[in-house]
């Protein structure tokens, strides 16, 4: 299968959706995605993973390196959809404890703090 990135945004959090198989030749692929979100600006991440079918070693250090870049930039990763091989492969490696893991993008957006709107204060009455 084909390895594929789409990218949704859902206001202030991009919704990244991988699908087929992350090994060393696809890791190039998924870097430039998230890299790209975060030289816009874009550093509420909550990544889909329903439709990743395999993940090898080097997938593995591809998604703690993406995760690693986004904290240190000041973002927040989440992952939701976790098919039960990747599932069974995050928490053979202790990696279930790092990725805060949500039911669905509902959840996981609902998780993010509120950024202020940006309305005028209002003058103190005298």
């Amino acid at each position: 299968m084909k390895f594929i990135v789409n990218i949704r945004q859902a206001g202030a959090a991009s919704l990244v959706e991988v699908s087929g198989r992350l090994t060393s030749f696809e890791a190039g692929a998924f870097r430039d995605a998230i890299l790209g979100l975060l030289k816009q600006g874009k550093s509420n991440i909550v990544l889909n993973l329903r439709g990743l079918d395999y993940l090898d070693s080097s997938g593995i250090g591809e998604l703690v390196r993406n995760y690693l870049t986004v904290v240190k930039q000041g973002g927040s990763m989440k992952v939701v959809g976790l098919a039960s091989k990747v599932e069974e492969i995050l928490k053979i490696t202790q990696l279930y404890q790092v990725f805060p893991e949500y039911p669905d993008e509902a959840s996981a957006l609902e998780s993010f703090p509120e950024t202020p709107r940006g309305r005028p204060s209002e003058a103190p009455q005298r």
